[in-house]
């Protein structure tokens, strides 16, 4: 046990790691007035334009969080890039496109009130800092972790000030590690991996060319990968102006070093590359990067937590990556608060690594196969890794579910990421979505839930006082809503829309949805007890005695 005077700070949670995982934990923390820490050893934010596509999902948690507005203003620039483009050059005939539009007609809104955001993370991060500040989270920069060890009260660490070299002792009930590929904490850990490993190596190079935007027209591409085989690579628009990324192959593996791209020949492959007759190229910076398909074999340690790059590393293609990261922070976030707040057993936490874990090795498979569809440039896979070809990627998106954890009546030999979108209320899948109006309001039924768990049900039945008493009578945060058309109803549904059928039940059941919006029980009808059921249902999914 640390003495009291060898501590200069004392925080519920300590998070590692400042880049999208780490502020989107502080974010979600702060929304559920958790005190925290967050250091990152780097100065700032992310200078570098990468890791652009934030999926449905994501952009449904940063909807609650109420950042959504701010990070679309951020996007705004990129707004209408749609679809990914395959060429041999700009400007020959062989233009095919892998998919012109990320939503087709506009069928996501019947999932979601939410959508796809092209958003790059030199854009997104400063949106989060700022968001996460806002929700009181305390963030240091340039602040780098030099030890920690746990013991069976919390987490002991050290960290350095690398501006002015000062030490601070920090005691945390927890700490998460979004410490990135390379992870530290998680060597530390001694946590293994499993999976493909390294799959493709690219420098990322950014430059300026305002004859490129002449070049390409009206074609507002997220990626147009050029395929010449003495010139591969793939051409990502920042501003649809001057400002552009190519993503060049590396081949380590050959020898090839870093060293090796030169300015002349960074220049010498797009211009080859793209057969742009003339075209400017001014080069503004590179950044190496390595594709990989890797995840941990635990999630956590004792009181440490692995999120985000340092828990799964996952190819590129479909921008997989970091919207799993960031619905990992999502999901330990809520479960973190309960803990700490006393209203879950610590036993709760287990149920992290059993609902994250399976969903990243699947992701992470999909990724892989994602990138030997779209002949990723570098990218040359024996066989395809994952499987075969895949479809869509709404079902692995947002269509995953969570067969084992803090779920209810689940079938555990149910897939965790189904073949088509289903989700009508099965627990351990995101509640649907459905339009209601509350107190002259329309909102998504997804926008009530964040920071409580939630028991939906049909006016003039007996669930909304039983969840009432049992939220008192536990001290837990568990909202009720009676849902019709009468006066009695909280929420009445837009359009005349049943709610008990779009949610899998009766109008005489009822379901409890997470705070994280995933269902984790449902009810087909009426019970001889529903104060009794529900505090049942609520103990036990709250590890309580």
């Amino acid at each position: 046990m640390e003495l009291e005077e060898n501590i200069d700070h004392r925080v519920p949670v300590l998070i590692v790691g400042g880049s999208l995982v780490g502020l989107s934990t502080s974010l979600f923390l702060g929304r559920l007035g958790i005190s925290h820490l967050l250091i990152e050893k780097h100065s700032g934010t992310s200078k570098h334009p990468r890791g652009r596509g934030n999926n449905v999902r994501t952009m449904e948690l940063f909807r609650g969080a109420e950042a959504e507005p701010e990070i679309r203003q951020a996007a705004s620039v990129l707004a209408e890039n749609h679809g990914i483009l395959q060429a041999g050059s700009l400007t020959g005939d062989d233009q095919d496109w892998l998919f012109k539009e990320i939503d087709p007609g506009g069928a996501l809104a019947r999932f979601s009130p939410s959508s796809w955001c092209l958003c790059s993370q030199n854009d997104l991060e400063p949106v989060l800092l700022s968001c996460a500040r806002r929700e009181g989270g305390d963030l240091r920069f340039s602040t780098e972790l030099m030890t920690f060890e746990q013991d069976a009260t919390g987490v002991s660490a050290v960290m350095k000030d690398r501006e002015t070299g000062k030490h601070t002792k920090v005691r945390a009930d927890y700490l998460v590690a979004a410490d990135g590929p390379r992870s530290p904490i998680r060597e530390q850990l001694r946590i293994g991996q499993t999976g493909h490993g390294d799959l493709f190596h690219n420098v990322s190079i950014t430059f300026r060319s305002r004859r490129l935007a002449e070049a390409l027209g009206d074609r507002r591409f997220i990626c147009c990968y050029l395929t010449n085989p003495e010139a591969d690579g793939a051409l990502l628009p920042v501003d649809n102006k001057e400002q552009w990324v190519f993503h060049a192959p590396w081949h380590p593996e050959q020898g090839e070093t870093l060293a090796d791209f030169t300015d002349e020949r960074c220049i010498e492959h797009i211009r080859r590359a793209t057969d742009v007759s003339g075209m400017d190229v001014e080069i503004t910076g590179m950044a190496p990067w390595h594709a990989a398909e890797r995840v941990a074999e635990r999630y956590s340690s004792g009181r440490v937590f692995l999120a985000g790059d340092s828990a799964h590393e996952m190819s590129p293609t479909g921008a997989f990556g970091s919207n799993t990261g960031i619905q990992d922070a999502h999901n330990l976030a809520w479960k973190l608060a309960a803990v700490l707040e006393g209203a879950a057993g610590p036993e709760l936490l287990s149920t992290y690594e059993s609902e994250r874990l399976p969903v990243a090795r699947a992701t992470s498979e999909r990724a892989s196969a994602r990138s030997a569809e779209h002949s990723h440039p570098g990218y040359a896979p024996v066989g395809t890794p994952g499987g075969g070809r895949q479809g869509g990627i709404l079902n692995v998106a947002m269509g995953y579910g969570y067969p084992h954890g803090a779920v209810l009546g689940v079938d555990p030999e149910r897939p965790v990421v189904p073949e088509r979108m289903q989700l009508t209320g099965e627990p351990g899948t995101r509640s649907p979505h459905m339009w209601v109006v509350r107190s002259g309001e329309r909102m998504s039924t997804l926008d009530l839930y964040e920071r409580a768990f939630v028991l939906l049900s049909s006016e003039g039945t007996a669930w909304r006082a039983a969840a009432r008493k049992v939220a008192e009578l536990l001290s837990v945060r568990l909202d009720a809503y009676a849902i019709g058309a009468g006066p009695d109803a909280d929420l009445t549904p837009g359009n005349g829309a049943d709610w008990a059928e779009t949610h899998g039940t009766t109008a005489e059941g009822a379901l409890i949805v997470r705070p994280d919006g995933f269902v984790a029980w449902r009810s087909a009808g009426a019970v001889a007890d529903p104060e009794a059921t529900v505090r049942e249902v609520m103990t036990t999914l709250l590890y309580r005695d």
